[in-house]
């Protein structure tokens, strides 16, 4: 994998279900910054209560977990679509997310959208569209995978009815059926790289060759399930093999999405530009990444240098 030391960010990650060592690989790879949407927990939360912790964990224990290996963490917060089915848990919720979505780390109001397209989707799709307006923050869209041509026009008709401007949203895990429309209508075109399903990297390539890196972005959208957190890195290295520029690859894996969420007044490139100081002598609420016995690193981690590879100690 050699993507020519580049910086790179997966925009659409979640690592509240990640190890550790992913976060390792991941900066090792010259993954220098990430975003963590809200979304599901593999099974649908009883309480509020449970999205509150949730929600703070975004902003507090995974930003740290993710200092700890060199790595900026941002996150979008939002109520995800197949959770919004519950109405009056969802209404709970609505209740929650102005107390997050200014907090410091978070860059928009995501993951938010469709599953099954249905009346209650629409309604909490709507609520939160009107609180991104609200707060003038950058809206993250998940795209139904079940009739998602149609789910996907559906969203960007729904952003523009409500007033949101394009430039504005990212329309996420689209594919060769969506990629047009989203581009024509001017909306950020993401596509999440997952092994044997939605987008592979073969497929990412083509596009790029065929679109060109306007308003397109890479990411993993790794969770619980089979997914790869080194997507990014991998499509970098493969789009540079199969003869697509470096600048192009920069775009589309790096600059179109500092240049997406950075409009949340949240995301700077100077936020690790000089490298990461790194102490995992630190702890956070009394825990930290090491367990008894391991030496910690301290010191500089220089971007996409590999982490140790750059310790000032």
């Amino acid at each position: 994998m050699n993507t020519h030391n580049l910086m790179l960010i997966d925009p659409h990650i979640h690592m509240t279900s990640r190890t550790t060592d992913d976060y390792a690989r991941m900066q090792q790879a010259g993954i220098v910054a990430i975003i963590e949407p809200a979304f599901w927990l593999g099974q649908p939360r009883t309480e509020a209560g449970s999205f509150k912790d949730y929600f703070s964990s975004l902003v507090g224990w995974e930003r740290f977990r993710a200092s700890q290996f060199g790595i900026k963490h941002y996150c979008t917060i939002g109520l995800n679509s197949k959770e919004a089915n519950n109405e009056a848990l969802a209404e709970q919720v609505m209740e929650l997310l102005p107390l997050f979505v200014c907090k410091e780390g978070v860059v928009g109001v995501g993951e938010i959208g469709y599953d099954d397209q249905t009346p209650i989707e629409d309604k909490y799709f709507r609520a939160q569209l009107e609180l991104a307006k609200e707060v003038n923050m950058p809206v993250q869209v998940h795209t139904p995978h079940r009739d998602k041509k149609s789910g996907t026009i559906k969203s960007m008709e729904v952003c523009l009815e409500h007033g949101i401007a394009p430039d504005m949203v990212v329309i996420d895990h689209n594919n060769e059926e969506t990629v047009k429309d989203v581009l024509d209508r001017g909306f950020w075109a993401a596509f999440t790289i997952y092994p044997n399903s939605k987008m592979g990297n073969e497929r990412m390539v083509e596009i790029v060759k065929q679109y060109g890196s306007e308003r397109i972005i890479v990411n993993s959208s790794a969770d619980w399930g089979v997914s790869d957190p080194l997507s990014v890195p991998k499509t970098a290295s493969l789009m540079l093999e199969r003869g697509i520029s470096i600048e192009d690859v920069r775009k589309v894996c790096y600059q179109n999405a500092l240049d997406s969420f950075g409009k949340s007044g949240q995301m700077h490139e100077s936020d690790w530009l000089q490298g990461a100081q790194v102490d995992q002598r630190e702890k956070f609420s009394e825990n930290s990444v090491l367990r008894g016995g391991q030496t910690p690193v301290v010191g500089q981690v220089a971007a996409s240098d590999g982490l140790g590879s750059n310790i000032v100690r």
